[in-house]
This record gives C-alpha cells, structure tokens and sequence, in this order.
C-alpha cells in the first residue's frame, strides 16, 4: 500500500468520532464497502446504519472500505479497510451498499484492487462471500448477478442478524449459500430457479433507529447529524423508483426523532432531516418547534412544492439556509399530470413567494427531461415557468435539468427512453430560453443517462458486458454488447406489456396490473390519489395480484 494512502486513512480516522475498532481474532469480518467515494459513502445514511447494526451483533467485527477516500487515483491501490488497513480479501462477508446503477463499474474496480474473483462461480472457500443491496441493485439485480454470492432484496435490518448466523468459520460457502437462498428476500443466484423473491420490509421503523452514527467532517454533510424521520413516499409520481420500491409510506415517531436529534446535538450543532419530501411528514410543524427548542439548526434533503409550511420555512432561513430547492419536474399542468406530480403552476408560484419572503438568496428548480408524452409545448412551457418563477423570487434562480430513465418496478418501466437527439435538442432549448433571463442552467450529461437507463433494465448480458470492463462508459458497453451480438438500443426501446422483463421474478408488492393500470391513466393525464396504508390498491399492504 502506497504511503500515501495510509497517511489519508489515519488523516481520515483523527477526524472521525465513533469509530468502531476491534480485534479480528475469534470475530467473524465484515466489510461494509462504498463504490464510490468516502465523502459521497460517508454521507449515506445506510453505510451508518449498517455499520452500527453490524457492529453490535455478537461475534463480528464490521470494518468498510470506499472506492476512494481522497481526490488522489487509488485504482492501483491493494483495496484495504479505512480502520485497520487490512486487506478486504481477507474478510470472511463483503457487503456493498448500491443506490446508484452508476456505481456498478466500481464494485466491478474494488473486486479487482481486492484479487477477489469477479465471478461468484469462481470463488474458493478463502474468497469473501460478496453481498450486495440498496434499492438499485434490489430492483434488478441481473446486470450484477454474476458478481454477487446473494442480493438483499428490499430493507435489509431485519435480515442482518439470520445472514450473519449461518457464515462462520470452517462453514463450508455451498452450505452458506443455501442458507442465504432460504431465507425470505434473499436471492442467491448461483442457486436461484425461477421462484419468486419478494422484497421484505419493515412496518415499524422505530424497531430500527436510522441516523449518523459517526461523526464525519470530511464527508458530504459533514457538519450535521442526519437523520430518517420517514421512509417511502404516497404521492405515486409514476417515474419514480423510491416512491414504488419503498411502498407502504411510513413514518418514524416524533419522540424518537427528538430523542436521536438530542444525541447528535452533543456532536453538531445543525440536524439532517432525511425523507422522500421532508413536508410530507405528518408532524412536522411539532417535530421542527421541538428541534428549534432544543437548540438545532435544521436542513433537510427534500421539500415538495406543495404542501410547504411557513414553520419550516422559517425554521431553515432561522439556520442559516440560503437556498432553497423544489422539484417541479415538468414545465407543464399536463405534463405533470401525466406523471402523477401533483403540484399545480399556482403552488409552483406560491412556494416561490414563500421563498422570497424568508429570505432565501437562491431557489434551485429540478426538472425531468424527455418524459413519457412529453412535446416542445411542454418545454416551452417550462422556460415560461422558470420566467415566471424568477419574477416573483426576485433573486438568484438556478434550474438543473436530468434527462429521465425509465426505473424498475414504476408505471413507466417500460417506456422507451427518448432518443438522443431530441433530448439534447430540448436541453439546447431550455439553455437558450433561458440564458436571456439570466438563468444558470445545469444539465447532467445525455450519455450518462443512457448508460444509465441500461444499467437499470439490463439482463445479464449487460452483466457480461461489464466483465471485462476495465471503464465503464455507453460507448465501451455498446461495444461490448455489440460483441455479443446485442444491439445496445434492446434496453432503450419501449417494451410490450405481454413481453418478459429480467426483474420480473423480483417482486417488490406492487402489483403488476396495479403499474399497468398507472401507466394507461398516465396516457390519460389522469391523477392518481395519494397512497393512505391499508387501502390495498397497489398490493402492497394487502392481498396483491401477483
């Protein structure tokens, strides 16, 4: 290990507070791993979480590992743990945490710096058995079903305990597997038949309290503790993934929340509200009055145009937030209709207001582009949005733009992604537009999104694709592809409602007459009610249709 990378992780570990640091001897070794940086790894709170959780079971001792944990390259560097700097390979599991498709060539680098064999068929009982999860890979698990010795599908808590209690050592890694394939919403695919695996979840997220669990200052959102307040979201916007994946909406108790807040404000002064749509939570005009008395500043990660309250307003510029970010993801009434959004140009304006009231300096606007139905009237409506916008905030308005990708387990799952030249035709428009108005416009590259979009409705060609990828872009995949004679456009194009998808045999509770059923409403413009738990419609909280 070069020098330098151990100086950066002893720098990284001076920092920290929390860390857990143990002796292997006689413990079984976990890994929890990052594909991407420390900064971006260290700010999710499913890498605090799990670290936490595996840590307090008996008999183990959890250590993680990040893609990188500086701007330095580190791709020649042996992969190693940031507390002990002992070799990943020498770990008896290797959990990675996956949220992003993006992140997929990365597992693919870690494996390579750490000499573990790529594919699970080949690894020998010295190799850690490689376990993956997050909502990405959960969704569709075969772009990296040959990597992986199981995939944790859905909300892994209460799971962790049943998975560590058959790996020991001397367990020989076959009887291992098939103790992982047995157990509800894990999926080996070694050993995997066809059967149905269904996504697990919790009902009462109390049961496992969600929040930092070290503090990090070198990471994104350093200087806050964060935590969960709720989970999934019942709005049903029809391109989303997290709104879908983690059905039935739920919310943890304000007592808790008050309770975890009191622990990190012995550590920092400002806490991390963490949700679907912060505002959406049910009490939160009380929940924010209770952090304010005890002292906290408050962010948040997400705000939904409507509802917005002034009590949270006032409480985050009362922090020192400057800017404020809302999502109204199309420029127009029917357009997002047609995505079920729910948010109407008047609340769109109303929430501007709001903003220059309290004295925001900025409003960020995100929005989708290339949308199910979308049509230049919609992107002209969109510029006319955002002039209007800035003559009622008055000050600094920034538009980010993100081409849309078709998800898993949504209504539009199988919609065609937009072709390449009238999404960057349209970015071209919205740039132009607003460039007179004096707008900053981002927007994140087009070819990423269609690296993206096959990454996330890939099969496991696109797996053997990646295989022997030293870099993953759409152009090296497309080549690949095309070297096994798949046209790359196959995970691009729409798909017929009769026609087989790799993900089928997961099955997340939504039914799939239920996103059917959405995606001809969506054809319609029709809005879709918000999800109450109970209600049964979907499938999720009660008797589903698959």
């Amino acid at each position: 290990m070069d020098w330098r990378h151990g100086a950066t992780a002893r720098r990284i570990l001076a920092s920290e507070t929390g860390v857990i640091l143990r002796d292997w001897g006689g413990r079984v070794p976990i890994v929890l791993a990052y594909p991407n940086s420390y900064a971006v790894g260290m700010a999710s709170l499913a890498i605090h979480s799990l670290y936490r959780w595996f840590n307090a079971l008996p008999g183990v001792v959890c250590e993680r590992a990040f893609a990188s944990l500086g701007a330095q390259d580190a791709s020649a560097e042996p992969l190693v743990t940031l507390e002990s700097q002992r070799p990943v390979a020498e770990a008896a599991v290797l959990a990675f945490s996956l949220s992003f498709e993006l992140d997929y060539g990365n597992v693919l680098a870690m494996l390579r710096r750490a000499k573990i064999p790529l594919r699970a068929a080949e690894r020998g009982q010295r190799d850690p058995l490689v376990l993956l999860g997050g909502p990405a890979i959960s969704a569709n698990p075969e772009p990296l079903a040959f990597v992986a010795d199981a995939i944790v599908i859905g909300e892994a808590e209460a799971l962790l305990g049943d998975l560590l209690a058959c790996v020991g050592e001397g367990r020989a890694r076959q009887a291992v597997l098939e103790e992982w394939a047995r157990l509800p919403g894990v999926y080996v695919p070694l050993l995997h038949r066809g059967e149905t695996v269904r996504r697990q979840w919790l009902a009462n997220l109390d049961d496992y309290p969600t929040a930092s669990s070290i503090v990090a200052p070198l990471a994104q959102f350093g200087d806050m503790h964060l935590i969960e307040i709720s989970r999934g979201c019942g709005r049903g916007c029809r391109f989303c993934l997290a709104g879908y994946w983690y059905r039935p909406p739920r919310e943890r108790s304000l007592g808790l929340i008050l309770d975890q807040a009191r622990e990190g404000l012995a550590h920092r002064q400002r806490i991390g509200l963490v949700a679907a749509a912060v505002s959406d939570y049910s009490q939160i005009d009380t929940l924010v009055v209770g952090l304010r008395r005890l002292g906290a500043k408050i962010s948040v990660s997400s705000l939904r145009v409507a509802p917005l309250g002034e009590t949270l307003l006032q409480a985050l510029a009362e922090s020192g937030a400057r800017s404020l970010t809302l999502a109204p993801e199309a420029g127009s009434e029917r357009l997002r209709r047609r995505i079920n959004k729910g948010v109407t140009h008047d609340a769109i304006l109303r929430a501007a207001g709001l903003a220059a009231h309290y004295g925001f300096e900025t409003l960020k606007l995100y929005f989708m582009v290339g949308l199910p139905g979308e049509e230049d009237e919609d992107i002209a409506q969109l510029i006319a949005l955002v002039q209007e916008v800035q003559a009622v905030f008055a000050r600094k308005v920034t538009v980010n733009v993100t081409p849309f990708v078709p998800k898993a387990h949504t209504p539009f799952e199988r919609v065609e992604l937009a072709p390449l030249e009238v999404v960057r035709a349209r970015l071209r428009r919205i740039q132009q537009g607003l460039r007179a108005a004096r707008v900053a416009v981002q927007a994140e590259p087009v070819e990423e999104a269609r690296l993206q979009a096959i990454l996330a409705r890939g099969d496991r060609r696109v797996g053997a694709a990646l295989e022997g990828l030293p870099q993953v872009s759409l152009a090296a995949l497309a080549r690949a592809l095309e070297r096994q004679g798949v046209d790359v456009e196959e995970y691009l194009r729409a798909r017929a409602p009769e026609a087989p998808l790799p993900w089928d045999f997961i099955t997340s509770g939504v039914s799939a007459d239920y996103r059917q059923r959405e995606w001809r409403r969506s054809l319609e413009a029709e809005p879709t009610a918000c999800c109450t738990q109970g209600c049964s419609r979907c499938g999720v909280c009660g008797a589903g249709e698959e």
